[in-house]
């Protein structure tokens, strides 16, 4: 991808509100998406460990591997796919596909900026020491962790709000969904910098909507 389509920011998440959407298939996506969890736990476990080699590898070469950061954005590309689908969003119906891809017809998608060059110096401190106040932030967010069906936190229980109007009026409030959005990108764009992907520090700002207050219009299909 070329990082000259947009200087910030590097972190891009968004959603496309599917209409109209099932009254009542919120109550199984938690049997249809065991499935992607399972996937999920092993990608996370392989998300660490790119991570562990990536930070050795800017440590000695400013460089994140290409081949390495690829992987690591689709992983959080699928985590965002099934939680939008699933109990962090419910924003579509579309099932998610099996893919590390960018899918640029899913409503759900996430894309990230690749650096050509990352801090030594901050690849030794952002991922702990300068991400805390935002770990602070995300817990209360989301509660716990992001595979699992209920969090705990913020963004269930909107999303659970969202749900009982869907049951009952069979439409998503739109100003749960733009707050819901904003929640969720704040999470993923904590966890791009905690992966070591960027070295901007993201704002504390909660950025609603379905696209990013910076973008001036939709990015084309990711050319790698």
């Amino acid at each position: 991808m070329d990082t000259s389509r947009s200087s910030y920011p590097p972190v891009v998440v968004t959603a496309r509100l599917d209409s109209p959407l099932s009254r009542w298939l919120w109550l199984v996506k938690w049997l249809l998406v065991i499935p992607h969890w399972i996937v999920l736990i092993f990608l996370w476990i392989a998300f660490l460990v790119v991570t562990v080699i990536a930070f050795f590898a800017i440590l000695f070469t400013e460089r994140y591997p290409r081949p390495l950061f690829d992987f690591n954005v689709g992983v959080l590309r699928w985590a965002w796919r099934v939680s939008y689908y699933s109990y962090s969003a419910l924003g579509t119906d579309r099932y998610p596909p099996f893919s590390l891809g960018p899918e640029p017809d899913y409503p759900a998608r996430l894309d990230i900026a690749y650096p050509e060059r990352l801090s030594r110096g901050l690849v030794l401190v952002k991922w702990w020491l300068l991400a805390i106040p935002h770990y602070l932030v995300i817990a209360v967010f989301a509660g716990g962790m992001r595979a699992s069906w209920w969090s705990g936190g913020l963004i269930t229980l909107l999303t659970l709000f969202a749900a009982i109007a869907l049951a009952f009026t069979g439409r998503y409030p739109r100003d749960l969904f733009v707050l819901v959005v904003g929640l969720n990108r704040w999470v993923f764009r904590v966890a791009a910098y905690a992966g070591l992907m960027t070295d901007a520090y993201p704002p504390f700002r909660l950025d609603q909507g379905g696209e990013e207050p910076a973008r001036k219009q939709p990015w084309p299909a990711d050319d790698r």
